[in-house]
């Protein structure tokens, strides 16, 4: 049976500050013990079918790199009770990490968060409340080379050419103009406290149903 539960899409632009929003909307939902998080990073397809070489040369910012139909599945038993075990992804090899899940629990409210999170229709439809951070092309940029050097092993040449190869080409593809269907665009991410006290307030008149 369906539990109720409020559903929240979260998409931008790589390093917008998805992530950022989604965890002050968690902290801010003090009578909830428990906020499902779900990361569509996460949500990769599997390519350890194919050698190393060709995985790396992988468009993992194009929509079909994506498995949308486990994510909305997924989301699906959620709602219906059910605890879920999302996938693992290892960015080094570009494959799932074999054996290794993430444990989430049914909750009322559920965010997901990612940059198609608002550009697939499947996902879209499952959405109470839909959110695009917007935040300046260069901030992004500059994040994203910090975080993949840093935080992935990454070199700051490879990184570069994958922005101007395939990372700049889809979020002007896909993910910018996914922002028309957000109920609520947010510049500035987790530190425009005026959007986060909104969204806030609008989860509190879900749960009242208002």
């Amino acid at each position: 049976m369906d539990i109720m539960a409020t559903i929240i899409g979260i998409a931008g632009g790589t390093a917008s500050g998805k992530t950022t929003v989604a965890q002050r909307l968690v902290e801010a939902q003090k009578d909830i013990s428990y906020v499902a998080m779900l990361r569509l990073d996460d949500y990769y397809k599997d390519l350890s079918h194919l050698p190393l070489e060709e995985r790396r040369i992988v468009n993992f910012d194009h929509m079909d790199t994506f498995d949308f139909e486990l994510l909305v599945a997924d989301i699906n038993r959620l709602k219906n009770g059910e605890t879920i075990y999302s996938p693992v992804y290892d960015y080094v090899n570009h494959t799932r990490v074999i054996g290794e899940y993430r444990e989430v629990k049914p909750s009322s409210v559920i965010i997901v968060e990612g940059i198609h999170a608002l550009a697939e229709p499947t996902l879209r439809e499952l959405y109470d409340i839909k959110i695009y951070v917007d935040t300046e092309d260069d901030i992004r940029f500059i994040r994203r080379l910090k975080r993949d050097i840093e935080d992935r092993g990454r070199t700051m040449e490879s990184v570069i050419k994958q922005y101007l190869t395939t990372v700049r080409p889809m979020h002007l593809q896909f993910v910018e103009p996914s922002k028309r269907y957000a109920d609520i665009i947010v510049p500035e991410g987790g530190k425009n406290e005026v959007a986060i006290n909104i969204l806030t307030n609008k989860i509190s008149d879900l749960f009242k149903g208002e």
